[in-house]
């Protein structure tokens, strides 16, 4: 959960995911009789939601009210339910900012999620004072405080927030409330549980998206434990803070359905795209509408200037209030229902700009052999394979291998052994994206012998391609 101007964590981004219908790449528009017009409104075609996280002092600039009543059904305080708002001195609790986004969005309709109550950052000086049992204490009065003034109002807490740290350990995070004991997390929860029975009880964290990472592991390990030994838990947020620094990846649908069998609900619960790609908003909602047990997506903020990523432009309307073509992708995947993603099959893959196939030269069997655009013939050398397992293969044994992870990397075949650099996503917009890099399969030309490569997803022609 960001707050303006502050942040401190390695964030989690953009490249896409999302695999389209089986003869083609390009997925058929939804009815027009089924399709709803707003976001939330088409969210709750499948009893889902679609929020926005709100700032109290934002709410009287008409343009942004005016969206956000219109497109969202849930509401998440930006900041004002956080520790320091909440209770800025120990004991005395101020909910002005915060009752104000709250009675915002119960007069507009909208349900309220609660954002956060144990946390390591924002805290107020004199929390950060306390240590060891004190600051156990303190967390404890801090929960029962705010539950108490909410009791049978808010949907979801996220109770607990970001207690891992990144990178490679599965660690706990160091912080002041982790070294009150290990225990905390189950502590806060326990609280959380008898401050208020009907409030459904979330831990959040950012990074564990990616089911490879030890983060996302560790935080399931957590999840998995507390249900074993009825622990109150009863979802996971799942930020989904997508930037170019560590990228989207096609296996997020496996985080969701994974966290979801051990008897959660999930949630994607702070979302925003640098760059705001069309193709990544998509793939992230069809990504929740597959998973029974995802409950809603909230993007963080309504305006890109409302973002505190603002210069990153992520989120789906522009700073004049203008909807982004992020908007139309992620209206179309709501309105459209769950993906299931292209059947595993053969055929050739040809270039829309070009009309032309992609093409092995001369056939050859060679690893690190170059691919090309070739007048389509039907041969062995342009028969592809789309697998189970994301792989393009042709002759059986040969992958489709990107050599790098940067634009212009070269696409060749290679022998087939798993690797993410040979694994593909095929989205409903008809593009082709490495799961590695996330940068998509691009057609530096459109004759005959024009090299295949990696390029930046940008939605043009020459990067969207038929299976046929």
């Amino acid at each position: 959960m960001p707050r303006s101007g502050i942040r401190r964590r390695a964030l989690v981004a953009g490249a896409l995911g999302v695999l389209a219908s089986s003869a083609a790449l390009a997925a058929p528009a939804p009815s027009a009789a089924a399709a709803e017009s707003t976001l939330g409104a088409a969210a709750a075609q499948s009893g889902r939601y679609f929020g926005t996280a709100i700032a109290s002092g934002k709410l009287n600039d008409p343009v942004y009210t005016t969206i956000a009543n219109r497109e969202f059904n849930s509401v998440t305080a930006e900041n004002e339910m956080k520790i320091d708002a909440t209770e800025p001195q120990r004991g005395r609790f101020d909910f002005t900012a915060a009752d104000r986004v709250y009675n915002w969005a119960v007069q507009n309709g909208k349900e309220v999620r609660g954002h956060t109550l144990a946390w390591h950052s924002q805290q107020p000086g004199w929390m950060q004072n306390l240590s060891g049992g004190a600051l156990r204490q303190a967390m404890i009065d801090h929960i029962n405080g705010v539950m108490a003034h909410y009791k049978g109002k808010i949907v979801q807490w996220d109770v607990v927030n970001e207690a891992f740290e990144d990178g490679d350990s599965g660690a706990r995070r160091n912080s002041n409330l982790q070294r009150t004991g290990n225990d905390w997390i189950e502590v806060a929860f326990r609280t959380a549980r008898a401050a208020d029975p009907a409030a459904k009880l979330c831990y959040n964290d950012y990074n564990i998206e990616n089911w490879n990472w030890a983060k996302t592991q560790a935080v399931y390990a957590m999840v998995r434990d507390f249900k074993q030994r009825g622990v109150p838990i009863d979802c996971v947020g799942f930020q989904s803070h997508f930037n170019s620094g560590s990228p989207y990846n096609g296996n997020f649908r496996t985080t969701l359905r994974s966290f979801a069998a051990l008897g959660v609900d999930v949630a994607i619960t702070e979302l925003d795209i640098q760059g705001a790609s069309p193709t990544t908003y998509a793939n992230v909602v069809n990504d929740c509408l597959a998973v029974e047990r995802c409950v809603g997506i909230t993007v963080w903020g309504v305006r890109d200037t409302d973002s505190w990523r603002s210069e990153q432009t992520p989120l789906l309307f522009d700073g004049g209030g203008n909807k982004k073509p992020a908007y139309t992708s992620v209206l179309n995947a709501l309105n459209g229902g769950t993906d299931p993603g292209p059947e595993p099959g053969s055929g050739t893959i040809r270039g829309v700009e070009s009309g032309r196939c992609l093409d092995v030269p001369n056939a050859s069997t060679t690893d690190g052999t170059g691919l090309q655009l070739w007048d389509c013939h039907g041969g062995t050398n342009q028969q592809w394979t789309f697998t189970d397992a994301g792989e393009l293969r042709v002759y059986g044994d040969k992958c489709l291998d990107a050599a790098g992870t940067g634009n212009a990397a070269r696409v060749q075949i290679y022998g087939c052994w798993g690797g993410d650099n040979q694994k593909w996503r095929l989205n409903s917009d008809g593009s082709i994206v490495g799961v590695q890099s996330g940068l998509c399969l691009d057609a530096a030309g459109s004759g005959n012998g024009t090299p295949i490569q990696l390029y930046s997803c940008w939605g043009g022609a020459n990067q969207r391609w038929t299976r046929t």
